[in-house]
């Protein structure tokens, strides 16, 4: 038998230069123009931003609320939904593909929320007391479906009411049920609150507190359907579900105002940076330690509440709960967290999450603090590193500042597109950003060059920010 002639000996060595070189190109050739300024907003090397659509709560009240913009939801055709704050849902698109929504709907019934997600063919959303669905047809940019209500009646008081939801591979739903209080205690916030008796805890967290496991398929639930699947939360609004570990991880809000509480043991400083955000694989059945302590970066570990005997030097000793895989500076506020599925970004972002922060309101008199998007980059076997990176920041439009009010925009929503897209939405006035990786190494713009490489190196689990003392 003759061999092949050269050429065709080397086509395969071609088709895989082609791949390598060609193709990359061609895919980066058909993301949209970043805009000029990246919409404002700061990124590591290699990434672009453009604003996709913007202003879209300015004017919209409820009543005596204002509408924020909160979380994100990407569909197959790269259509973006969003979620109000007071109700409302925007559907988008953009139909020229210019890489900006000129197609703008509102839609929804109006009874408040914040989280909203696609699964197995509906789109899904909540509010203050329910999670919904509507069939979601292809091509469709409003659902003509009806609503169906999967969960209703959920308990909704003053504080912490919003309701995160997401979805595991075994038909499983879970929706977290907030702690309305900022720990169980009498005189909640205020000088010399005193925990409430661990009768009356373990009765509290029969109905507050943690996640409960619904069956997304099935219609008029009430809490009393679910499962509670874990419990001692305060308040998580990030959570997702990693198919390659199989698990469910969520980024918690930690307390506030120890200083306030026990001024002789706690100072603003303490208050400003001791207590955590944390990053927990949520396993079935943990308990992650609310009302009755809480977790310090810097000494890494569970401490006592100051309403339960704490004087910032008791550690709860043998600990029992549930310790975190990542841990994040006090205050930042995580709002949505979304895996990155795509392959648009560079490897090391592939299969990590982004975490969206929507920022501190309760450091002061110190600044203010968080207002970025934070990557935490996942192993081979779905599991945290242990580390993070602020990968989006410059969200306030200042540097420093002490009133959550001077800051210009705060991030909520973050959620990947079809293409690898980053899209992130911020809740003042309803901007929402498309992030592209172009591999363009510009340099940073010059009010940004002295910090830069602060900004965007790894930050570790040991290093949460701001001053570190012992």
């Amino acid at each position: 038998m003759r061999s092949p002639p050269a050429a065709l000996r080397l086509l395969p060595l071609l088709l895989v230069v082609l791949a390598a070189t060609v193709l990359p190109h061609l895919c980066r050739a058909a993301l949209p123009t970043p805009d000029p300024d990246d919409g404002g907003i700061e990124l590591p090397p290699g990434f672009r931003a453009l604003v996709f659509a913007e202003n879209l709560v300015v004017g919209k009240r409820a009543g005596n609320t204002p509408e924020k913009l909160r979380g994100l939801a990407v569909a197959a055709n790269g259509d973006v939904y969003a979620k109000g704050r007071t109700g409302l849902i925007w559907a988008l698109r953009d139909a020229n593909g210019d890489g900006r929504a000129d197609e703008i709907k509102e839609f929804g019934p109006g009874d408040g929320g914040t989280h909203i997600a696609f699964h197995d063919g509906w789109l899904y959303h909540s509010s203050r007391t329910a999670v919904y669905r509507y069939r979601y047809t292809p091509g469709e940019l409003v659902p003509t479906s009806e609503l169906q209500t999967i969960v209703r009646d959920l308990p909704a008081e003053r504080d912490h009411d919003a309701k995160a939801f997401a979805f595991d591979d075994q038909g499983g739903m879970l929706v977290e049920i907030g702690s309305p209080f900022n720990v169980y205690s009498d005189g909640d916030r205020r000088l010399g609150a005193k925990g409430k008796t661990r009768e009356e805890v373990a009765e509290f967290q029969k109905t507050y507190g943690g996640f409960w496991r619904f069956d997304p398929n099935k219609l008029g639930q009430t809490q009393a359907d679910g499962t509670r699947f874990s419990t001692g939360h305060r308040h998580s609004l990030a959570l997702a579900w990693h198919p390659v570990s199989r698990n469910f991880f969520m980024v918690q809000m930690g307390r506030d105002g120890m200083n306030v509480v026990d001024p002789v043991h706690y100072d603003e400083l303490d208050n400003a940076e001791r207590v955590s955000e944390v990053m927990h694989l949520l396993r079935e059945g943990a308990n992650l330690g609310w009302p009755y302590s809480y977790w310090d970066p810097f000494r890494k570990a569970h401490m006592l509440a100051p309403e339960f005997s704490g004087d910032n030097f008791k550690r709860i000793d043998p600990d029992p709960y549930d310790k975190p895989v990542v841990a994040f500076p006090a205050h930042w506020a995580p709002i949505q967290m979304a895996r990155y599925d795509g392959a648009q970004f560079p490897a090391k972002y592939r299969g990590g999450m982004f975490v969206a922060f929507h920022g501190s309101w309760n450091r002061a008199p110190r600044s203010q603090a968080g207002y970025n998007v934070c990557h935490v980059p996942f192993d081979e076997k779905g599991m945290p590193r242990g580390t993070y990176e602020v990968f989006a920041r410059g969200f306030p439009g200042v540097e420093e500042f002490t009133n959550p009010r001077d800051a210009r925009y705060r991030p909520a929503g973050v959620a990947v597109g079809p293409d690898g897209s980053l899209y992130i939405s911020e809740t003042e006035k309803g901007r929402i950003w498309r992030v592209i990786y172009t591999g363009e190494l510009a340099a940073p713009r010059a009010r940004n060059a002295a910090v830069a490489a602060q900004n965007f190196a790894p930050i570790g689990a040991d290093t949460p920010g701001g001053k570190i003392y012992a």
